[in-house]
């Protein structure tokens, strides 16, 4: 069988099921002779006739060895159709891509480009995993946001700065913007060290704001409710309260949206800041179209956002 070709085997159903060599040459495109030809290398493959010819106008039959050799071939020709197709969805897009994400983004950019990866190529699987803190990597992963660059392994492109912001009881901070040192000492919730902590940290230390935590967990819902009982204030990035402040004030109010809870969003200054980056495997020169359309909605997502953070109530 090392010499039998798919055509070979497409030309040996063509004619079971026209019956007749010229009818089958008429289906596929050939000429006659070119049938004969492609059964005959068949046949010498297999080492026996594939059909019984009468002669005549009777149609030709399949031999026992043609049944079998029929029945595999037709299952062969059903797996080079579905690796065809398969080739076919991937060069449009209509792949798998699997995506790891940060909570942050996934509240704001990542919405974007799925829903345009969804509209556009409605084919498509999407698979989405949140990274765990301090274990950033690619793997097999398709592509991965994250705060900083992950090695050399990947290839990257910085998204947006995403600026840290205060949030706090009204009354607890002063008014209007603050310098960095209004932080010093100050009791805050805060992300547990796997977060990246230490870096936002670090950075207050070295600008004169020693922060002093007084509770730590990993979800932004939690924080803000200690927030809210009082526990202290809190340095979160724009983009992990984005989704939450209120258009027309800055304040972000209680989950089921009443006011007898507002927090109040204080810029800094200087504005601590983290860069949010989107990393694909390097070296992939045959990366997929989904991933390489999935980068281009990411960075105009990102165009979109970088805006500074609101200074409206926030800020006076």
């Amino acid at each position: 069988m090392g010499d039998t070709e798919l055509r070979h085997l497409r030309t040996l159903v063509a004619i079971a099921e026209e019956g007749t060599f010229g009818k089958a040459a008429s289906r596929l495109g050939y000429t006659q002779s070119s049938v004969s030809q492609h059964i005959a290398v068949l046949e010498k493959a297999v080492g026996g006739p594939v059909f019984d010819r009468p002669g005549g106008p009777k149609p030709v039959r399949l031999t026992p060895l043609g049944a079998v050799v029929i029945e595999h071939g037709r299952e062969l020709l059903s797996h080079a159709d579905a690796l065809d197709d398969a080739v076919d969805r991937f060069k449009a897009g209509d792949g798998r891509i699997d995506i790891g994400t940060l909570p942050s983004i996934s509240n704001v950019i990542l919405p974007t480009v799925v829903r345009r990866l969804q509209d556009e190529h409605p084919n498509c699987e999407i698979r989405l995993s949140e990274e765990a803190p301090g274990q950033e990597q690619l793997g097999e992963l398709d592509l991965l946001f994250y705060d900083a660059p992950i090695g050399d392994d990947a290839e990257h492109v910085l998204l947006t700065d995403d600026p840290y912001l205060v949030v706090a009881r009204p009354g607890d901070l002063p008014a209007g913007k603050l310098p960095l040192a209004a932080l010093d000492g100050k009791g805050v919730v805060a992300w547990p060290a796997a977060y990246g902590q230490p870096r936002l940290e670090e950075a207050l230390a070295a600008a004169g704001a020693q922060l002093r935590v007084v509770f730590r967990t990993p979800g932004n819902d939690t924080i803000l409710s200690m927030v809210r009982a009082g526990m202290g204030s809190a340095v979160l990035p724009w983009l992990a309260i984005r989704h939450l402040a209120c258009p027309e004030c800055g304040d972000i109010h209680g989950s089921d949206g009443g006011a007898d809870q507002p927090l109040r969003v204080h810029e800094l200054d200087p504005s601590p800041k983290r860069e949010i980056y989107l990393h694909w495997p390097r070296g992939h020169t045959a990366r997929s179209p989904l991933a390489a359309h999935a980068i281009e909605i990411a960075v105009e997502a990102a165009r979109a956002l970088a805006q500074p953070a609101p200074h409206r109530k926030a800020s006076h």
